[in-house]
């Protein structure tokens, strides 16, 4: 088997592909162009994302170039995959706004000197624009057929459970088939990797090449990550894990990999860092707690550099003693209106998780700190005394969360 997929595969990114044979043939006689799109409806993308993005980084170490496709053309329709409803259109200097925003971020977690590897960023706009309907329904749409679309779970899971899908998202896999078309014409683009909600997706930009260029290309997919918990990859307390630190601060970034389960660090050892797979395995015997950090400082440096991550594990670390007051702790903020409310009314509106009846076990059984002072009275009401003399409250949930609160 080729090096580059035995690699995606030990490190647990491997879902299914096409032509796999043929592929690993490929990848051993040539180096290869492979591309991952990212749709632009935020200006930052989140951790949800982050699979992809070490797939590109596992290109460029086996010396193929990636393309990064940012989506400002498919973006202004939206991917149904995965959807209950129609997305939200952005106006178009939003997206543009949004596209600036995500290559720097992609930047920092790929080699941008090495000229034989650096990365081709694209914009799907400057292509399909222009397009021609007419034309468009001649050369492009003769190849799909109704039955074959209907088919996809991007399409039929939605037709299923009778929500609407409009016509425009119908579009949707015609254009990211023609994308890597396009992609094939303009610089011999031969494979494109995914999610495995993107497999219908790709095998119909597979099929359209194979029909209008008699030409073979291939597509590989990625699993969709979930926690142990059973969790959504990519979700806190307080809202989606953004790789961008002013939407997400580096503290908050290390504190999430430092809280992994532990059922889950060593797989998001193989995944998210670059540790190498023999490496994992000789030390996943180690002190779990010791991993943890280890997975924290990895994935934080690779997105915000050593000292940064350095600094967020000193800030953990004097965070937890006794005597810390939180004041370098991130802050979350708070409506007035939990003010003259209880203690676990305070807890829900932030760790959105936990369900009340949890919140009130968590209490009895001596897990809930405001300032380092035990909590024990479940009716403990917030009022504004407790925020007087600081103007905040660091609030701890068992040992490993702690939120600075402002009102």
């Amino acid at each position: 088997m080729n090096e580059f997929l035995k690699e995606f595969k030990d490190r647990g990114f491997y879902y299914q592909s096409t032509g796999e044979i043929e592929l690993s043939k490929k990848l051993n006689e040539e180096k290869i162009k492979g591309y991952i799109g990212f749709d632009c409806t935020a200006e930052s993308l989140h951790v949800g994302s982050l699979l992809q993005i070490m797939c590109l980084r596992l290109l460029q170490k086996h010396g193929h170039r990636p393309i990064v496709l940012l989506g400002g053309g498919t973006t202004r329709i939206g991917d149904p995959s995965g959807k209950d409803k129609t997305r939200k259109i952005l106006e178009e200097k939003e997206i543009e706004k949004n596209i600036n925003s995500i290559e720097i971020i992609l930047k920092k977690f790929l080699d941008t000197e090495d000229k034989k590897i650096k990365p081709i960023f694209v914009n799907n706009y400057s292509w399909l624009k222009n397009l021609n309907y007419i034309s468009f329904l001649r050369d492009i749409g003769k190849h799909f057929t109704i039955n074959k679309m209907l088919s996809f779970d991007s399409i039929k899971l939605r037709l299923e459970r009778e929500q609407s899908l409009s016509y425009m998202e119908f579009n949707y896999m015609i254009l990211q088939a023609y994308d890597f078309l396009e992609l094939n014409k303009k610089e011999n683009c031969v494979l494109q990797i995914g999610g495995s909600d993107q497999w219908g997706n790709i095998v119909n930009g597979v099929d359209l090449i194979k029909r209008y260029l008699s030409k073979e290309v291939y597509g590989l997919t990625t699993p969709l990550i979930t926690l142990a918990s059973g969790a959504k990859m990519g979700k806190s307390e307080s809202g989606s894990i953004w790789l961008d630190k002013k939407l997400f601060s580096v503290f908050d970034y290390w504190q999430f990999w430092r809280n992994t389960d532990d059922r889950d660090v060593i797989k998001f050892l193989k995944m998210f860092t670059d540790i190498s797979v023999i490496e994992v395995e000789k030390i996943k015997k180690n002190n779990i707690n010791d991993l943890k950090i280890l997975l924290a400082n990895k994935t934080t440096s690779m997105l915000h550099g050593k000292k940064e991550s350095s600094d967020a594990e000193k800030l953990a670390k004097s965070t937890f003693k006794e005597n810390s007051t939180g004041k370098s702790l991130p802050s979350i903020k708070i409506d007035k209106h939990i003010l003259n409310k209880n203690l676990v009314e305070l807890i829900a509106s932030i760790a959105k998780d936990i369900s009340k009846s949890e919140i009130r076990r968590l209490i009895k059984s001596n897990g809930v700190k405001i300032d380092n002072e035990l909590i024990n009275d479940e009716k403990f009401i917030i009022n504004n005394q407790i925020f007087k003399n600081k103007g905040f409250i660091k609030l701890s949930l068992g040992k490993k969360k702690h939120f600075k609160i402002v009102i």
